[in-house]
């Protein structure tokens, strides 16, 4: 949604480097680069020239005139501020001291309300709750079935005494609901409330009804992350009218432009605390404003990499795959292959995990086009190989290839194709084990895989004579320092030379290793 946002902040500050003082005209074009850059991703105007007048403060300031590196120190200010328009810290919800939480979900119609619901429920049933959803849109047709199939999908209880469909008292359904909950032991209640296409009485008077019978201790507003300025003049209809405690973002993972969404918190003063990002219930989670400014920045999500591998990878087994792998390459089977590949398919979409690490939206089209497909393939060559043959892949000959392309449904080349990949793989993981790092990957955070080129880039540099001519030695000087700035701005992730961001290609070893 923010890939244009973060295309254009990564050209402004490409401009920046390599400059080792930053005069007042070199920050007024940056500010006028980034308010252009927000308001083409549909940032609201008032929230722009806050945002603005905020940065050039602070860039005009000591902290940048006074920094040893001034273009990293203007990039810091505008991580900061973008963190104070999305609302500043996390904020967690509140919970009742005595009896059922409740939770009341407002909205318009089409904001994703009753999906929502699902995926709160979901979540929480994860953090140790045991949530109750409330069918209350009885006007909406099939909304109170469309609640219960979602409510089965997440294994949670659904309280939902009306058809709906018109038929019934969404007031009543909602106070009947908490002693429901009571009696049933649930100590979370959300009440799916009714939306409408746009902002009318009807609709405020029905919300306003339910909030003051059932007195939630969250009002949490839905908002289309798509709907663009009109997502800023519903959230301020409900804020006045019927009010609420915080926002969540639906439909994160589309692809409009998205600074609707990005001004609600600024505009309402109520902080966005949850984001929904996907179709699945699982793509869901509270919403870090410093994490999200991080990714508009192209500086990836690692804590969020990380919290997402701790939910699905268990501890001991990562420890004893760790210790195979430090053993040597042929300790790893294609069995253990088969079971990394299959824990990291349930953190999500390998796309959206490649995307969250540092530096990756240099290369976001070559991850976008990964076939996600392919991770189920393989999955399947590997599930019709003899427990033999995972255990040592280098009997499997010709027939063998053979028989197991007919179990699989693929073509013989794609086994054989598997089994080079796995040996590549296995190599590159063993070496990762033992602090290698990634082979083929200089340069990017965390990546590794950089130290042997540098010190064969000193040592060539070494032999280089210099001109004892002071004037020439003081020319070619400049012309090396100018050499370089146009490599640094060509290529801000300090690729090897001729691998630029437009031209970077994901190495060898990695492509075998993702399919």
């Amino acid at each position: 949604m923010f890939d244009t946002l973060s295309d254009r902040l990564a050209a402004t500050f490409k401009n920046l480097r390599g400059k080792g003082r930053l005069s007042e005209a070199d920050i007024d074009a940056t500010a006028r680069e980034i308010r252009i850059a927000l308001l083409e991703a549909d940032v609201a105007l008032p929230v722009v020239r806050a945002f603005i007048k905020q940065v050039k403060e602070r860039a005009l300031g000591s902290e940048v005139s006074q920094a040893l590196n001034p273009a990293q120190q203007v990039i810091k200010i505008v991580n900061d501020e973008l963190i104070t328009i999305l609302g500043g810290e996390t904020r967690r919800l509140r919970f009742a001291k005595s009896g059922p939480t409740v939770i009341m979900l407002a909205g318009l119609q089409g904001a994703g309300k009753t999906t929502l619901a699902g995926k709160l429920g979901t979540w929480l049933k994860k953090q140790g709750h045991a949530p109750l959803l409330v069918a209350c849109d009885l006007q909406r047709p099939n909304a109170v079935n469309q609640l219960g199939v979602v409510a089965e999908r997440a294994g949670v209880a659904i309280f939902a005494p009306e058809p709906g469909n018109g038929v019934g008292d969404p007031v009543k359904v909602a106070r009947d609901s908490v002693e429901f909950a009571r009696a049933k032991q649930h100590d979370v209640v959300i009440v799916d409330t009714a939306g409408r296409l746009g902002i009318d009485a009807e609709m405020m008077q029905q919300a306003a009804d339910i909030r003051d019978e059932v007195r939630p201790d969250e009002i949490l507003f839905v908002v289309d992350a798509m709907i663009g300025q009109d997502a800023v003049n519903t959230a301020e209809a409900f804020r006045d009218g019927v009010g609420f405690d915080g926002v969540v973002l639906s439909k994160l993972d589309g692809d409009a432009r998205g600074g609707a969404a990005l001004s609600v918190a600024h505009v309402t003063g109520k902080q966005i605390m949850f984001a929904s990002n996907g179709e699945k219930l699982d793509d869901f989670d509270a919403f870090h404003p410093d994490r999200m400014a991080s990714r508009i920045l192209g500086m990836g999500d690692m804590l969020s990499l990380i919290e997402k591998a701790e939910q699905t990878f268990s501890q001991d087994e990562a420890e004893k795959m760790a210790a195979k792998l430090a053993k040597g390459p042929k300790e790893f089977t294609l069995d253990d292959f088969l079971s990394q590949m299959e824990q990291v398919r349930k953190m999500g979409s390998i796309s959206k995990l490649l995307g969250m690490l540092p530096g990756m939206g240099q290369i976001k089209n070559q991850i976008n086009n990964l076939d996600e497909r392919d991770v189920d393939r393989t999955a399947a060559i590997i599930k019709s190989m003899t427990p033999a043959e995972r255990q040592d892949p280098t009997i499997i000959n010709g027939s063998r290839r053979v028989r197991i392309a007919k179990g699989s449904g693929v073509d013989v080349s794609a086994v054989k194709n598997l089994v080079e990949r796995f040996f590549d793989a296995r190599k590159m993981m063993s070496r990762m084990a033992q602090g290698g790092g990634m082979p083929g990957m200089p340069g990017l955070p965390g990546m590794g895989g950089g130290a042997s080129r540098k010190k064969k880039q000193q040592k060539q540099a070494k032999g280089k004579r210099q001109s004892g001519n002071p004037m020439k030695r003081k020319a070619e000087e400049q012309a090396a320092a100018a050499r370089r700035e146009a490599a640094q701005a060509d290529n801000p992730l300090g690729l090897p030379a001729g691998q630029g961001a437009q031209n970077f290609e994901l190495p060898d070893e990695f492509k075998k290793f993702m399919g």
